[in-house]
Parts: C-alpha cells; structure tokens; sequence
C-alpha cells in the first residue's frame, strides 16, 4: 500500500474510534461533549505527517487551489470562509479595519420540547384523505392539511463579529486576498509605504480554535522602516450581549440567544424573543486571548490594544449552552466560559508554528485524498479569481470548473467533521438575526444536496454528522408519527433544526407546499443506505442505519392508503414547493400519490429488503415491504412522454418550478437507469427539457441538481453547459452559491456549492447501475484531464487520465475482493486489467463492460484499446 493510502487508512481507523471514545463520553458524562474531547487527541506521529507531505498531488495544480482578489470583500457576503466543523469565521480582508464574522454550530434560537404534535392530527388527516381521494376537492383538502401544522423550526444565529481597528494606516499597495484551499488559511496582504503586514486565519479541528497571526515586516532591499503593528480588537453581537476586557490580553463576549425567533418570510408582531429562564434562549460566549511579540497588549475600556508589536497571535475559542437536541441548554455563562477557557488555555501553550502545523496535519490529508485537473485553463497567478470569473461567463474554462469543484469539497471539511452538527442551508457561517429561511436544516432537498458529494468525493467521514441528525429527528419523529397519525415507526417534514423539530411547520396558516410534506424520512435514509453501498461496512448497516430505515418503513407501512382502484397510495401528497391547476382552474398543492413520494417509497423499500437479506434478518418485514411494492400505483407517462409529477396531468402554474422532485428517479436515486428503464430515462429527459425551456434551474441547487441529472442522463456537453450556466447565473464572485430573494435580490445559500461538485464528480466516475462507469458525461470542452481519489460504490477508488476525450490510463483500487463491473468511456474498450505484471480474467459483456475480481488493497491498472 502506498504512504498517502496508509495515512488515509490510519487517519480514517482513528477518527473513527477517536469518535467512538467521544460518544462514550457523550454517555458517561453530558456536560463533556464531543468538541471537549477533541482537545484530547494525541499529536499525529510525525512518520505519517512526513507520508502526508510526501503524498502531495502534482504541482502543477497548486495554483488552482486559490481563490485571491486585489481588493477586500466590502459585504458579508463576499467574504471568504474558513471553518473546522464546529466554529466558522467569515474573513473580510478589510483596511484600514478588518471584520471577521463568528460562528459556533450549535447556537440556535429556541429549545427543545417545543414540538407541535396536535393530538387531533389523526381526525385531520382522515379528513384531508377524504377531501382529495373521494370528494377531489383539492384546494379544500389544502386548506385541511393546515390543520397538522405545528410550530416554526428555530433559527441558526450569528454569534458575533471581531474586528480589528488599525491605526494610522496610509496608502495600500499589492494588496492581495487569498484563500488557500490545500491548506485551509485565509490570507490578507498589503504594503504600506516600506511596510508588509500579513494576516493569516485558520480555523483548528485539532485546537479547536480561530486562530489570526499578524506580522509586520520591512519590504525586501529597504532600509528598516520600523515596521510595527498597532490596532485595538474588539467584540460585538447582535444577540443580548455585553462584551469586556478580562485582564490585559483576553477580551470577553457573552450573549444569548432569542427563546423564540420567528422565520424572517413571517410578518409577526413580535419576531424576536427573549426569555431570562434558564434554558430558554441558549447562553454563548466568545473569548479573545491576543499574545504580541516585540510590542504590549492592554485593555481600554471594552476593547484591546496592540502598540508596537512586530508580530501577534489572537486565538478564539467559543461555546454555547447546548447539551444536546433533548435537553435544555440550561449551562450557566459560568460553565460555558470554563469551557472557553480550558481550551484558550491548552491553545496559548503552543506557538503559532505549531497551531498551524497541527492544523495542515489534520486538514491536508483529507482534502488531498482526490485531486482534479481540467484543462489547461489559465494562469491562476495572473489573473484573480474575480477576473477569471468574469472571463469564464465569456468562454468557459475548464480549469475554473474544477477550482469550484475543490472549493466545494473544502466547504464541506470545513462546515462538517466528526462530532460537529451537520451543514445547515449555510453551511456553518451567518452574520443574520433573522436569517434566511432560518437557515435551518430544509428537508425536501436542501440538506440532503448538502452531502451528494460526500461518498463520491472521498469524504465518508464528514457525512457522519448527517447520519447523528437523522438517528435524533428519528426519536422525535416517533412521537409525531404516534400523536398526530397515530402511526407507528417515525416520521419528519419539511424542516428540522438544532433541536430535531420533526412535526409540520407553518403554524396552521403555512401553505402546505412547502410545510406538509412528510417525506423526510425516507430521503435521509437513502445518505444511510449510500453509505453502506460505497464502504460495504454491514456493521454500520446493522447498527446504525437498519434500526432508523426499518423505522421509517413501518411509517409509510402504515401511511399508504387504498386509492379505490386497488392501488396503495400516499395522501396528502405534496411534490416540494410546486403547484397545479384543478380541473376547475384554482391552484392547490396537495395530491395523493405524486411521483416523488412513491419513487422515495420504493427506494426505501428496496433497500430494506436488500439490508435484511444481507444481514439475515426480518424475513416476514421484508414480505410485507414486497407486497406493499407490488400494489404502489405505477409511474405515468403525459401527453408529450413526460414523466408526470403527479397523480395525472395537471396543468402547472410554473412549468419551469425551480423544484424538480419527479426526477428524483434520475438523480440521487437509481430507480431509472438506461441499462433497467431506458423508457423511463427518457420520459424524464422530456420532464427535464420542458422544465427548462420554461426557464427552471434558476436557483443555484436547482441549477446545481441539472448538473447532476444531466450527468445521469449522460449528456455530456448538456452537463458542461450546466456547469458553465452555474458558476454565470448563480456564483458569486467569492464562488458561493446564490438564490434568488426576491427584487433583484440575491442571498447565499450553501447547497449549490456542494451539489455543484456532486454533479461534476457523476460527469466523471458513475456507479449506481450495478456497474462502474468511466468519464460517462465528459463533455468536449473538457478534452483532457485527470481525475484521483474519487469512490465509487463497492469501496472502489478510482483514478482517470484522458486525452483528446479518451482515456489513456485508469487505476483502481478495491478495499474489499469481489467483482466489479467496470464500462469504459463511450467509443474505448478495455483492453486489460493488470495487477503489477499479472493480467486479470475478464468476462467481457455484450455491451461493452467488463467483469473481473479485484482483490482489496492492490492496485489494477485498466488498459484501453
């Protein structure tokens, strides 16, 4: 096994039983959570942190590992992120004051126990059914389904803002603004007269901690200029909170969180609210240690100053009241500021060297594990990346795409690690009160877009926070299933938070089209199913995934309903956010048996019966789940060979919806494939054509799911040109995502970074079809590249080069022996596979691929014709 291989496989091992001593913890002891046990971890053996280096991907892709501007971010939004899972910080660059955003994942508004499960729910429902299966009365059964809302989810808060005041600040020259991707520091610098100061940021996994080192220093071949640094730091929020200097060289910031914060799209009376109760509304605190090397720090008034330092180091450590999704967060600012400051303490100890070694030790091996090369694009040290921005709206350069595509995979390592809550709709960075739609966990796409790229792109580990959301909303969920269906197994809707909210939003008064429907659960049971199908570990399928998936299917068990002709069917139905006409011309959202509801039905189901055969169980469950599946109404086909997105052809209020739940079947699922389903795979082609003529894909997840449903398709020019429509409409210059806000207005919106990515990797490398297929969707502007590192299901890591749009070489290694059916690019055959000098039997198949038994841990050389 090669030294990058050995790292990733002992990193992996230990994370995971890291892991495991933490959520020992989590049991023995609720007060030490798992972000207090990481302070713990021993330093990496210095013989695995040299194979890390010695594992570095090719130079030549360095400078495509950079985002830098010449100017800095004037809005929030144009910032650039860093994170370690758990604390997020947004970097503005700025000059003559520089801002710098504060984040800490579990500080949300509210706490738990809040749950609206109307104990009436099951008498609402059989009136909903009776509206829209008998009477088909849909506007009224809409106006029914009202009824089973609860409460709004809680808020995702900004924890405050660090600024940094410079004095006496001239002219700026070669300013320069970069995030280094490859090693995850925020860098700021800039000349002024005979002066260079630097700024670095860094967000510690390892330490826990936002670390800032500042320098000034003479410019080369200038006489001494006396080179210092002088600036005051200060903390401020917009929860209630005071800020303080503790001593001479930590600054203080304690806050809390509203009791209730109601969505900024509800116009309330009183949206914000705050509550002194002990646990209602979440304590915070930010604290500040500011180390000046050479000059002096002291406190004035409620601020630090630095005078004359040639270099300083500012560590921020943060923590919240939150004591997991069941409990209050009812710590007291006392116990949250130990916290504070055990960890600033254990961080002060070390210099900045080796904060920042420890950081690239643990950072770098995971971003490495896959690398991408498009093209030969442009010269990435020339041009900033604004400019080739503007310049592939122009022409599209292939080079760009595959710079997004790293930025995505470095969002996801830094907004979700092992112990740290999953991504939510900004990943883990706010500056809001209110926020966007909460930015809360939104469960009809958006959370669920967030971790696409997470087996694909080698980052298992960091799909683990998804798979803790999933087992908590699925103990809440039980008692809404219980009490407002009076069903068993569990059951979650249209949004979730911090606190595992799982009934129906909106108040009572909420459209049903985006607070109804009940199909969360068997959509994040797929992320569990997946990744047992890319890592074939039966343990975690026995243990983690089957008791939740198991659950969610005795709840649709119960849920499906006789629609009079024989058929089993889900009411009320909702496909997420879209609408139809009635026959009689009014607009309503609710349906019985829309095509998403049952494509996710059957999915679950299969899958079920799958996990029970492998691990031998529940063979009368797996029975009742095949006989359910033989009586769900069929797929329909409309009247220009579309696949329907409801129960018959409705005319739609907006046939270019920025929804597209009907091809679900496409992508993520694998219901319909052009080896099983080429019908079907053309029917949803038509759906997805007409969507977009209509002008769909106009959100940036929504365009970011038409990458990923063309890739499927393999259409792979059609993809390209997705791609490139992506980063034109719906990218900001700082490459985050973008949705539409309404009046010309846009916000940032995580998903599409991540779906993004998702979809590039299904261009290059697919396996859902039972076979592994290469470069399926390579357009031709994407004539030569290569690609490492990226999985494909059966614990296979593949890597691709190609020239001129055909592939000249391909590795391949296996982490278990079986047999792999692998298709080649289209118009190549596979000539060979090769293990060192040995050539492998081949069972070539009437279409093209080829069978053969790899054993776990070589490496197989394919050998094209």
């Amino acid at each position: 096994m090669n030294p990058k291989a050995k790292l990733d496989n002992w990193l992996c091992s230990s994370f995971f039983a890291w892991m495991r001593c933490a959520a020992a913890c989590d049991m023995l002891n609720p007060v030490m959570k798992r972000r207090d046990f990481l302070a713990t971890l021993p330093a990496l053996p210095p013989a695995l942190t040299a194979s890390a280096s010695a594992a570095a991907p090719a130079g030549e892709l360095a400078g495509d590992f950079k985002l830098w501007y010449r100017k800095p971010a004037e809005k929030w939004v144009d910032g650039l992120p860093i994170g370690n899972g758990r604390l997020g910080a947004m970097v503005l660059g700025g000059v003559p004051e520089e801002r710098i955003f504060l984040n800490e994942d579990t500080l949300w508004s509210g706490f738990p126990g809040v749950g609206g499960n109307d104990p009436n729910g099951p008498k609402y429902l059989a009136d909903v059914r009776r509206l829209i299966l008998q009477d088909k009365n849909y506007v009224a059964g809409e106006t029914a389904a009202k009824k089973l809302q609860g409460p709004f989810t809680a808020s995702y808060e900004a924890l405050g803002e660090l600024r940094l005041k410079f004095d006496d600040v001239g002219p700026v020259t070669d300013y320069r603004f970069e995030l280094d991707l490859e090693n995850a520091l925020c860098k700021t610098i800039y000349h002024i007269d005979k002066t260079i100061v630097t700024r670095e940021a860094l967000a510690s996994y390892r330490d826990q901690v936002i670390a800032l080192r500042l320098t000034a220093r003479t410019a080369p071949g200038d006489a001494d200029s006396g080179a210092k640094l002088n600036f005051t730091v200060g903390l401020s929020s917009l929860l209630q909170s005071t800020a303080a200097a503790e001593g001479d060289t930590r600054l203080r910031l304690t806050a809390k969180a509203p009791a209730r914060m109601d969505p900024d799209y509800l116009n309330s009376k009183n949206p914000v609210v705050y509550d002194d109760a002990a646990g209602h509304g979440m304590r915070c605190e930010a604290l500040v240690d500011v180390k000046a090397e050479d000059g002096t720090v002291h406190a004035d008034g409620a601020v630090l100053r630095v005078e004359n330092a040639t270099a300083v180091t500012l560590l921020v450590a943060a923590a919240t009241g939150f004591r997991g999704f069941d409990k209050l967060p009812d710590l007291s600012a006392d116990a949250i500021h130990a916290r504070c400051v055990q960890t600033l303490d254990a961080a002060a100890k070390l210099s900045w060297p080796e904060i920042h070694k420890r950081h690239v030790h643990d950072y770098l091996p995971i971003f490495r594990r896959v690398s991408l090369r498009l093209g030969a694009g442009t010269d990435a040290s020339a041009h900033s990346t604004d400019e080739r921005q503007l310049a592939n709206a122009a022409q599209s350069d292939p080079a760009f795409a595959a710079l997004y595509f790293h930025f995505g995979r470095y969002l996801l390592i830094s907004s979700s690690r092992p112990g740290t809550q999953a991504a939510n709709l900004q990943g883990i960075w706010g500056d809001l009160l209110r926020p966007p739609w909460s930015s809360n966990y939104t469960t009809n796409i958006n959370v669920e877009m967030n971790y696409w790229l997470a087996e694909t792109c080698n980052l298992a580990d960091c799909h683990e926070p998804l798979f803790q959301l999933t087992e908590e909303l699925s103990r809440n969920g039980a008692a809404t299933a219980r009490v407002l269906y009076n069903l068993p197994g569990w059951v979650a809707h249209h949004n979730t938070d911090l606190w595992r909210l799982s009934n129906p939003v909106g108040g009572k008064v909420g459209d049903p089209r985006w607070a109804n429907w009940p199909m969360c659960a068997p959509w994040l049971c797929e992320h569990l199913w997946e990744h047992y199908a890319f890592s074939g570990d039966l343990e975690f399928l026995r243990r983690r995934a089957w008791p939740v998936m198991k659950s969610a299917a005795e709840f649709l068990l119960g849920w499906l309903v006789e629609d009079g002709s024989g058929h089993l069917t889900t009411c009320p139905s909702i496909s997420p956010e879209n609408g139809f006409y009635t026959p009689d011309d009014k607009v309503a959202t609710v349906d019985a048996g829309c095509t998403m509801d049952l494509a996710l039905i059957r999915e679950l189901f299969g899958n079920c019966i799958a996990a029970t055969k492998l691990l031998g169980i529940e063979v009368e469950f797996a029975q009742r789940l095949e006989a359910a599946l033989k009586r769900l109404p069929p797929f329909q086909k409309g009247s220009q060979g579309q696949l329907l997105e409801y129960s018959q052809e409705f005319r739609e209020p907006e046939p270019g919806h920025r929804h597209m739940s009907h091809l679900y079947t496409v992508y993520p699922s694998p219901l319909f494939t052009w080896n099983k389903t080429p019908q079907w795979m053309e029917a949803a082609r038509k759906s997805l054509e007409i969507r977009l003529v209509n002008g769909g894909g106009y959100t940036g997840w929504s365009a970011a799911w038409v990458v990923c449903l063309r890739a499927r398709l393999r259409d792979g020019d059609k993809a390209g040109m997705a791609v490139a429509r992506l980063l034109k409409q719906s990218t900001r210059l700082n490459l985050l995502d973008t949705h539409p806000m309404g009046q010309g207005s846009f916000v940032f919106q995580i998903d599409g970074n991540f779906g993004g990515p998702a979809g590039i990797a299904e261009m290059l490398l697919q396996s859902h079809d039972g076979e592994i297929t290469l470069l399926p969707a390579l357009p031709s502007t994407w004539s030569a590249g290569s690609f490492s590192g990226l999985r494909a299901r059966g614990g296979l890591t593949v890597s691709v080069d190609w020239v001129n749009g055909r592939a000249t070489a391909a590795q391949l290694q296996a982490a278990q022996t079986a047999d792999f059916t692998f298709r080649p690019p289209k118009g190549q055959q596979i000539a060979a596979l090769r293990q060192g000098t040995e050539s492998l039997a081949l069972q070539r198949n009437k279409n093209g691929a080829v069978t053969a038994r790899l054993q776990a841990g070589t490496v197989t050389r394919v050998e094209f014709t």
